[in-house]
Order: structure tokens, then C-alpha cells, then sequence
């Protein structure tokens, strides 16, 4: 009898939304877009766009590094660094093909963003960012 107060929660668990992301992505290399960063995923992805509705936020992988995964030991620090150099800041990205050959995988665009008119690669290598991801 015991087994029926089990919550529901565990019974029926929610669908958890890896990010708010939906905007239309960029489809073919060299193509330009820009917008304020409204949502860092990890180390190394993020989101822009022009409004705050995130129908509008394109989701981005940035080409020039790679971070830690987010579920490693310096993970959530590599999340952390991103959003401290780059949340709330406009970003001007161009579209790029991936090792793959592709521009997006995963739902992200893969793409070569600046701030500032710098590579965000260089300015997290500045920053203390070290690469380690896939």
C-alpha cells in the first residue's frame, strides 16, 4: 500500500525544454546577423536576438571555441565566463559550416561571432577560458 502515495511527480514526469531558443536559424554559410544575447547555455552556445521574445532569439554555437561540456568539472564555469563577457551585449555573427560541412547542428547555427568587433573565442581565451570540449 505504500507504493500509492508515490508523488506524481516521479509518476509523470515534465518534459524539461533544453532552451528558450525559437527563432529562425541562419541557413547558409557566410550568411550575417547580430543581436543583444539573451541566454547563455554552456560555455561555448548561446542565444540572440533583437526583442525580448524568444520567438526572435536565434540559437548559436560559436565556431572559434570549444568549451568544457556543461555536466564537467569546469563546465558550469565555462557557462559563467560567457555570460559574464557576453550577456546583455549585441553580438555580430556570421554563419559558418561546421567539421561536418553543415552551418546547423543540434538546432544551433554554427557561427563566428564578435564583440566589439573581436572574436568571442579570443576574448574567453583572455578571460581565463580554457578549450575542452568534444
Amino acid at each position: 500500500m505504500k507504493w500509492l502515495l508515490i508523488p506524481a511527480a516521479l509518476l509523470f514526469p515534465a518534459v524539461a525544454k533544453a532552451d528558450p531558443c525559437e527563432g529562425a536559424l541562419p541557413n547558409r554559410a557566410g550568411q550575417a546577423f547580430s543581436g543583444v544575447v539573451r541566454y547563455i547555455g554552456d560555455g561555448d552556445s548561446l542565444c540572440l536576438g533583437p526583442t525580448s521574445d524568444p520567438a526572435t532569439w536565434i540559437e548559436v554555437r560559436l565556431s572559434d571555441f570549444d568549451a568544457p561540456e556543461l555536466h564537467s568539472r569546469t563546465g558550469r564555469a565555462a557557462r559563467e565566463r560567457l555570460s559574464r563577457l557576453a550577456r546583455g551585449r549585441v553580438l555580430d555573427c556570421i554563419a559558418v559550416r561546421g567539421r561536418n560541412g553543415r552551418t546547423i547542428v543540434y538546432d544551433r547555427v554554427i557561427a563566428r561571432c564578435r564583440l566589439d568587433g573581436r572574436p568571442v573565442g579570443d576574448l574567453l581565451r583572455a578571460a581565463g577560458g580554457r578549450e575542452g570540449g568534444r
